[in-house]
This record gives C-alpha cells, structure tokens and sequence, in this order.
C-alpha cells in the first residue's frame, strides 16, 4: 500500500456518510491523482485555471473537478465547459459572467457561493450580509431568470488560521446558518438540503460535527505541496 492509499484509508475512516471528500491535488502532479483515482476517489479541487487544464486533459473522464481558488472572470469560459462545481464564488460579477459563459455552450453550472467569516481581512468572498442580499434578489426574480444557467448549491468558507478550536466552531457554525438561510430566504430549486464545504485537513473533524457536507482536504492526503 502506497502512502496515498495509507492516507485516503485513515482520512475516510474518519469522514461519515453523505460528506463528500474533495482531494485538493493543486500543486500535486497527475500521478499523484492517479493513485488516488485509483482507490476510487472521483473527487478533486484544483485553484489555478492552468493547472487544472492541463490535468484535466490527461486524467480520466470521468473525475469531478471542483474549482476552489479564485477564480479570474477571464478565465471562467475555460472551465465552464467541464467543471463539476465552483466553490469560489465571490462576487456577482463573477456569477454574472459564469452565468453568460454557460449559457454560451447551454451547460448549467453548480455553484457554492463564498461567504467571509474569519477574522483575517486576507481572505475573500461575500459578507453574510451581501449573502442575504442575494438571496433577497432570487426571490424578487423568482423563477431564477436572473441567473438561469447557474445552479447555486450552497456556500463555501474557511475558519479564521487559528489553533483556537472554539473559533473554528464560530466560524463554521455561521457558515451553515448562511447556508441554511440561503436555502431557505431564496426559495432556491432544491429538494436536497444545501451544500455547505467547509474543512480543510486541520479542521474538518470540527466542520463536520458543525455540519459540512463537503470537506477539502489536500496535505493529508498527499502530503506537502510541490509548488
């Protein structure tokens, strides 16, 4: 058993059932992701549009890409044609321009909305106010014509970059809240309760007791970054 598969065995003995476990391989070669498809993960996050090109040529057809980084209105049209989820979605500008890429090929897109909860002023994303406001715009447009070729799933959010646990619970429990209220202020098309990714390899046992449904998890599955 080689070390990945060690890693994936002792990370999904930890993770229950209906959380999906996203393997974050930016910055981690094609073989590496390999092995891991090769112990039946399907899921991966990649940050850079380049990268994730050219990853995306020469490994299976069949694995679920998410993007995770931010993500330059450039560069959406790229990406748009084959990305299983967005999860960085942080301006609506940005779902402006995913929504009209996407109308172009008559492909609708799954989107997680980023929302900012931490404390650092470095991170990016909505505030939980402009992700209300949001909400209260889909239901005055209701059915979503403001952005039809775009299904937003969920919300997305990182914990502040703290070993205080209890932090990570404040962050993580306002994230679900925000997904929560999304769900249900903007009367979204959604039978299943929304998805909320949060946790990443230092704080995903938290996230999920706080109620993640999608964790992110990179450095313990394949070790430090070859950047």
């Amino acid at each position: 058993m080689n070390h990945i598969e060690q890693h994936i065995a002792s990370t999904r003995a930890t993770i229950p059932d209906g959380v999906t476990l996203i393997c974050v391989s930016k910055f981690h070669p094609a073989e590496a992701i390999q092995a891991a498809y090769a112990c039946g993960e399907r899921d991966f996050g990649e940050s850079r549009v380049q990268e994730l090109l050219l990853k995306q040529q020469v490994l299976p057809a069949d694995i679920r890409w998410h993007f995770i980084g931010h993500l330059q209105t450039n560069k959406v049209k790229q990406i748009v044609p084959f990305v299983h989820m967005i999860h960085s979605v942080d301006s609506v500008r940005l779902l402006e321009v995913i929504n009209r890429e996407a109308e172009k090929i008559g492909r609708c897109v799954k989107v997680l909305l980023e929302v900012h909860v931490a404390k650092e002023e470095t991170k990016s994303g909505f505030t939980p106010e402009e992700i209300l406001s949001i909400a209260n715009s889909l239901i005055a447009s209701s059915p979503n014509s403001l952005y039809p070729w775009v299904e937003i799933c969920g919300i997305m959010g990182m914990a502040t970059n703290t070993d205080d646990q209890m932090e990570w619970r404040r962050c993580f429990r306002e994230i679900k809240h925000l997904g929560e209220q999304l769900q249900n202020d903007s009367e979204l098309p959604n039978d299943s309760a929304p998805q909320i990714s949060m946790g990443m390899s230092d704080d995903y046992l938290v996230a999920i007791e706080e109620g993640s449904t999608m964790v992110r998890i990179g450095s313990s599955i394949f070790g430090e970054r070859q950047y």
